[in-house]
């Protein structure tokens, strides 16, 4: 055993490679090296010297497995240590550039919606996105059966629970915890069945309400007249009859097409007109739901944010925004 002590260490101290511990470890511990070849000739010994005899072999295995663990440690320190001596950092170099992100054109839209409608007095309230079908639907004069309800493909959680398919359930929420006046608009993520180049599963609007004495249709096209302007430019603005269940009279709303400036094309359908959104004078069975009393009246209105982003910014598919592809999000850093 002395011998071969002797000779592992000559070896080791002479190895300065991962590759030569591995052999050494191999020649000397190894299934068949030098160590453990010792262990077949203790069937030759008594059993008073076997005991002696493995003592010693286990006390020789344990020193090679410690003394090539520190080796293995110097040789790691030691190509650390010259891997830093090759390596050079010129301090004049120009630093990488970090990579920014940016608010999402949708956020931004909703944004610039809610500033130009603060600047006019409204305040901006929040609802929640899963709603009772009462809230959704009926005390906005939507009851079951009424033929509005094919107008918004709904998703149920179940017969009375669904995701809400618009944000006026907030309007109806906000009235019944406030007297009037009130004066607020409501951003929020919308739900209905329908996907295509302009149309998402999910969506985002922006409704408002104004309900005060004295409130009549003309003050709803100066509100709105001024906002298509503040948000579009100085652009014409079109009022049209229409028909929504919670308001009447009820109109559409249309600007002048930012594509072709009026002249026709494609995007207008050679109207020189584009629709943006829908508004009306609160319905009185609406107001009578929330107990408000007779003598006050409102307007609301509704749009799509999608819609006003991607007529702001041409863009022609709205599944753009959902895709998460920077390249074209680092278009609105």
């Amino acid at each position: 055993m002395y011998y071969i002590k002797k000779e592992f260490e000559a070896a080791l101290k002479d190895a300065k490679t991962h590759e030569d511990l591995k052999q050494i470890k191999a020649s000397f511990i190894g299934k068949k090296g030098r160590v453990t070849e010792l262990f077949k000739q203790m069937s030759y010994l008594e059993d008073e010297q076997k005991k002696e005899f493995g003592k010693n072999i286990n006390q020789l295995k344990n020193y090679i497995e410690n003394s090539i663990k520190r080796k293995l440690d110097e040789i790691n320190e030691t190509i650390k240590r010259e891997s830093l001596d090759k390596e050079s950092i010129d301090i004049t170099l120009p630093a990488r550039k970090s990579a920014f992100g940016s608010i999402h054109p949708i956020t931004e839209t909703i944004i610039e919606i809610e500033d130009i409608f603060k600047s006019m007095g409204f305040d901006v309230e929040t609802g929640n996105e899963i709603e009772y079908d009462r809230y959704n639907f009926e005390m906005l004069n939507i009851p079951k059966e009424h033929p509005a309800r094919d107008m918004q493909d709904t998703f149920y959680i179940n017969d009375n629970v669904l995701l809400r398919t618009h944000t006026s359930p907030t309007q109806i929420r906000v009235m019944k915890e406030k007297k009037p006046p009130v004066m607020f608009i409501s951003p929020g993520k919308v739900y209905r069945r329908d996907s295509d180049i302009t149309h998402s599963p999910m969506f985002h609007q922006v409704e408002g309400l104004l309900v005060d004495r004295d409130v009549h249709f003309s003050d709803l096209k100066g509100v709105l007249s001024e906002f298509l302007r503040m948000y579009f430019g100085d652009v014409p603005v079109r009022f049209r009859p229409s028909y929504f269940p919670f308001t009447e009279p009820s109109a559409e709303v249309d600007i002048g097409c930012i594509i072709c400036k009026g002249k026709g094309c494609r995007v207008c359908s050679h109207t020189g007109f584009l629709e943006v959104l829908g508004c009306g004078m609160v319905h009185p069975n609406v107001l009578r739901n929330v107990e408000y009393p007779k003598e006050y009246s409102g307007f609301a209105f509704g749009l799509g944010v999608e819609r006003f982003a991607m007529l702001k910014h041409g863009i022609d598919n709205i599944k753009l925004f959902f895709e998460n592809d920077i390249r074209f999000l680092k278009q609105f850093s």
